[in-house]
Protein backbone atom coordinates (compact mmCIF):
# COMPACT_ATOMS: atom_id res chain seq x y z
CA UNK A 1 0.00 0.00 0.00
CA UNK A 2 1.53 3.30 -0.37
CA UNK A 3 1.89 5.93 1.71
CA UNK A 4 -0.79 8.25 2.76
CA UNK A 5 -0.43 12.01 2.62
CA UNK A 6 -1.48 13.53 5.93
CA UNK A 7 -0.26 17.11 4.98
CA UNK A 8 1.38 19.06 2.38
CA UNK A 9 2.30 22.93 2.72
CA UNK A 10 4.17 25.58 0.77
CA UNK A 11 6.02 27.53 2.11
CA UNK A 12 9.42 29.73 2.30
CA UNK A 13 11.99 27.49 1.44
CA UNK A 14 9.50 24.73 -0.79
CA UNK A 15 6.83 22.19 -0.39
CA UNK A 16 7.36 19.95 3.00
CA UNK A 17 5.02 17.15 3.28
CA UNK A 18 3.89 14.69 6.31
CA UNK A 19 3.13 10.98 5.29
CA UNK A 20 2.39 7.76 6.37
CA UNK A 21 3.73 4.46 5.74
CA UNK A 22 1.95 1.87 8.15
CA UNK A 23 3.37 2.58 11.69
CA UNK A 24 5.72 5.29 10.84
CA UNK A 25 5.50 8.77 9.27
CA UNK A 26 7.57 10.51 6.80
CA UNK A 27 8.72 13.64 6.33
CA UNK A 28 9.22 14.75 2.36
CA UNK A 29 10.76 18.02 1.76
CA UNK A 30 11.00 19.18 -2.01
CA UNK A 31 10.67 15.88 -3.07
CA UNK A 32 12.86 13.95 -1.30
CA UNK A 33 12.98 11.87 2.01
CA UNK A 34 14.51 13.59 4.99
CA UNK A 35 13.53 10.89 7.63
CA UNK A 36 11.18 9.14 9.14
CA UNK A 37 10.05 7.14 12.35
CA UNK A 38 11.16 4.29 11.79
CA UNK A 39 14.54 3.98 13.31
CA UNK A 40 15.44 7.23 15.00
CA UNK A 41 19.15 5.50 16.04
CA UNK A 42 21.25 8.19 13.99
CA UNK A 43 19.25 10.99 15.73
CA UNK A 44 20.18 9.66 19.00
CA UNK A 45 23.25 9.15 18.46
CA UNK A 46 24.16 12.96 17.33
CA UNK A 47 23.38 13.77 20.66
CA UNK A 48 24.93 10.98 23.19
CA UNK A 49 28.20 11.85 20.81
CA UNK A 50 27.88 15.30 21.87
CA UNK A 51 27.17 14.79 25.43
CA UNK A 52 29.94 12.03 26.00
CA UNK A 53 32.65 14.45 24.48
CA UNK A 54 31.29 16.96 27.09
CA UNK A 55 32.34 14.42 29.80
CA UNK A 56 31.20 15.78 32.96
CA UNK A 57 30.90 19.77 32.16
CA UNK A 58 28.66 21.57 34.80
CA UNK A 59 25.04 22.71 33.37
CA UNK A 60 25.63 21.78 29.60
CA UNK A 61 23.69 23.25 26.88
CA UNK A 62 22.96 22.31 23.43
CA UNK A 63 20.99 23.51 20.34
CA UNK A 64 19.44 21.49 18.03
CA UNK A 65 19.37 22.69 14.87
CA UNK A 66 16.10 21.10 13.23
CA UNK A 67 12.63 19.53 15.28
CA UNK A 68 12.75 17.06 12.11
CA UNK A 69 10.53 14.21 13.22
CA UNK A 70 11.50 14.84 17.29
CA UNK A 71 14.12 12.13 18.23
CA UNK A 72 16.92 13.81 18.96
CA UNK A 73 14.66 16.25 20.91
CA UNK A 74 13.04 13.55 22.78
CA UNK A 75 16.20 12.02 23.44
CA UNK A 76 17.92 15.33 25.04
CA UNK A 77 14.85 15.74 27.35
CA UNK A 78 15.23 12.85 28.85
CA UNK A 79 18.39 12.68 30.02
CA UNK A 80 18.84 15.40 33.17
CA UNK A 81 22.23 15.69 32.10
CA UNK A 82 21.12 18.72 29.49
CA UNK A 83 20.28 22.26 32.05
CA UNK A 84 19.10 23.62 28.43
CA UNK A 85 17.35 22.24 25.48
CA UNK A 86 16.98 25.12 22.35
CA UNK A 87 15.69 23.58 19.36
CA UNK A 88 15.24 25.59 16.13
CA UNK A 89 13.03 24.42 13.30
CA UNK A 90 12.18 26.75 10.27
CA UNK A 91 9.33 24.93 8.97
CA UNK A 92 6.23 26.07 10.46
CA UNK A 93 4.38 22.99 9.09
CA UNK A 94 6.94 20.85 11.40
CA UNK A 95 6.07 22.63 14.18
CA UNK A 96 2.60 22.28 13.50
CA UNK A 97 2.77 18.57 13.56
CA UNK A 98 4.54 18.27 16.50
CA UNK A 99 2.42 20.77 18.54
CA UNK A 100 -0.97 19.51 17.10
CA UNK A 101 -0.34 16.60 14.89
CA UNK A 102 0.64 13.23 15.26
CA UNK A 103 4.09 13.92 15.86
CA UNK A 104 3.50 15.18 19.09
CA UNK A 105 3.24 11.70 20.21
CA UNK A 106 7.24 11.41 19.97
CA UNK A 107 8.53 15.07 21.07
CA UNK A 108 4.82 16.44 23.48
CA UNK A 109 6.60 15.41 26.80
CA UNK A 110 9.80 16.84 25.73
CA UNK A 111 8.28 20.15 24.24
CA UNK A 112 6.52 20.97 27.76
CA UNK A 113 9.79 20.63 29.59
CA UNK A 114 10.53 23.34 31.19
CA UNK A 115 14.43 22.72 29.84
CA UNK A 116 13.13 23.28 26.04
CA UNK A 117 12.83 25.95 24.14
CA UNK A 118 11.45 25.51 20.71
CA UNK A 119 12.69 28.67 18.21
CA UNK A 120 11.02 29.14 14.81
CA UNK A 121 13.94 30.80 12.51
CA UNK A 122 16.05 29.56 10.02
CA UNK A 123 19.54 27.63 11.14
CA UNK A 124 22.16 30.40 10.00
CA UNK A 125 19.89 33.22 10.89
CA UNK A 126 19.70 32.35 14.40
CA UNK A 127 23.22 31.31 14.67
CA UNK A 128 24.33 34.35 13.18
CA UNK A 129 21.98 37.13 15.25
CA UNK A 130 21.41 35.31 18.80
CA UNK A 131 23.45 36.24 21.39
CA UNK A 132 23.19 33.03 23.25
CA UNK A 133 26.44 30.03 23.53
CA UNK A 134 25.85 26.47 23.95
CA UNK A 135 28.08 24.09 24.94
CA UNK A 136 27.05 21.22 21.81
CA UNK A 137 25.30 22.66 18.93
CA UNK A 138 23.72 19.18 17.36
CA UNK A 139 23.09 19.94 13.47
CA UNK A 140 20.27 17.81 11.57
CA UNK A 141 18.63 20.17 8.76
CA UNK A 142 19.03 18.27 5.80
CA UNK A 143 20.84 14.62 4.48
CA UNK A 144 24.27 16.11 5.08
CA UNK A 145 26.73 18.96 3.86
CA UNK A 146 27.34 16.49 0.00
CA UNK A 147 23.50 15.91 -0.02
CA UNK A 148 21.30 19.12 0.86
CA UNK A 149 17.79 19.63 0.21
CA UNK A 150 16.99 23.06 -0.20
CA UNK A 151 18.68 25.56 -1.88
CA UNK A 152 20.82 27.34 0.70
CA UNK A 153 21.43 25.15 3.28
CA UNK A 154 24.98 24.50 1.92
CA UNK A 155 25.72 27.60 3.69
CA UNK A 156 25.48 26.07 6.74
CA UNK A 157 28.96 23.49 5.30
CA UNK A 158 30.50 26.92 3.83
CA UNK A 159 33.74 28.55 6.03
CA UNK A 160 31.30 31.38 6.87
CA UNK A 161 28.66 29.08 8.48
CA UNK A 162 30.96 27.08 9.99
CA UNK A 163 32.70 30.27 11.59
CA UNK A 164 28.96 31.09 12.79
CA UNK A 165 28.66 27.94 14.46
CA UNK A 166 32.24 28.24 16.15
CA UNK A 167 30.81 32.07 17.52
CA UNK A 168 28.10 30.33 19.04
CA UNK A 169 29.90 28.01 20.77
CA UNK A 170 31.79 27.64 24.37
CA UNK A 171 35.15 27.41 24.53
CA UNK A 172 35.64 23.31 24.22
CA UNK A 173 32.11 22.98 22.92
CA UNK A 174 31.07 20.88 20.80
CA UNK A 175 29.82 21.16 17.30
CA UNK A 176 27.97 17.49 15.50
CA UNK A 177 26.76 17.37 12.34
CA UNK A 178 24.10 14.68 11.20
CA UNK A 179 25.00 13.20 7.23
CA UNK A 180 23.13 10.78 5.18
CA UNK A 181 26.88 9.57 4.07
CA UNK A 182 30.18 10.52 5.38
CA UNK A 183 32.04 13.23 3.48
CA UNK A 184 36.15 13.07 3.85
CA UNK A 185 35.51 17.00 2.55
CA UNK A 186 33.70 18.24 5.07
CA UNK A 187 36.01 16.33 7.44
CA UNK A 188 38.74 18.79 6.52
CA UNK A 189 36.54 21.91 6.09
CA UNK A 190 36.05 21.33 9.88
CA UNK A 191 40.17 21.49 10.95
CA UNK A 192 40.20 24.46 8.16
CA UNK A 193 37.60 26.22 10.02
CA UNK A 194 39.60 25.37 13.52
CA UNK A 195 37.65 22.94 14.80
CA UNK A 196 40.11 20.13 17.00
CA UNK A 197 39.41 16.61 17.59
CA UNK A 198 37.83 15.93 14.42
CA UNK A 199 36.37 12.53 14.14
CA UNK A 200 32.99 10.73 12.60
CA UNK A 201 31.26 8.44 14.09
CA UNK A 202 28.92 5.74 11.79
CA UNK A 203 25.69 3.94 12.02
CA UNK A 204 25.17 0.80 9.86
CA UNK A 205 22.22 0.57 8.28
CA UNK A 206 20.30 -2.05 6.26
CA UNK A 207 21.62 -0.71 2.62
CA UNK A 208 24.10 1.69 1.23
CA UNK A 209 26.13 3.46 3.04
CA UNK A 210 26.21 4.56 6.62
CA UNK A 211 24.49 7.12 8.23
CA UNK A 212 27.45 9.55 10.11
CA UNK A 213 27.87 11.99 12.62
CA UNK A 214 30.59 14.12 12.31
CA UNK A 215 32.49 16.01 15.04
CA UNK A 216 34.78 18.98 16.01
CA UNK A 217 36.08 20.90 19.03
CA UNK A 218 35.98 24.60 19.20
CA UNK A 219 39.28 25.21 21.05
CA UNK A 220 39.10 26.25 24.64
Amino acid sequence: MAPTILDRREGPYGEVVLRQDGDHFEIIANGTFLMDTSDGRSERLLVDAAREALGDRATPTVLIGGLGVGFSLAHAAADPFWARITVVEREHAIIDWHREGPLAAISGRALADPRALLVHDDLLTHLGTSPDTYDALCLDIDNGPDWTVTQGNENLYSPDGLAACAARLNPGGILAVWSARPSADFEESLRNAGFNGVRTEEIPVARGVPDVVHLGVRPA
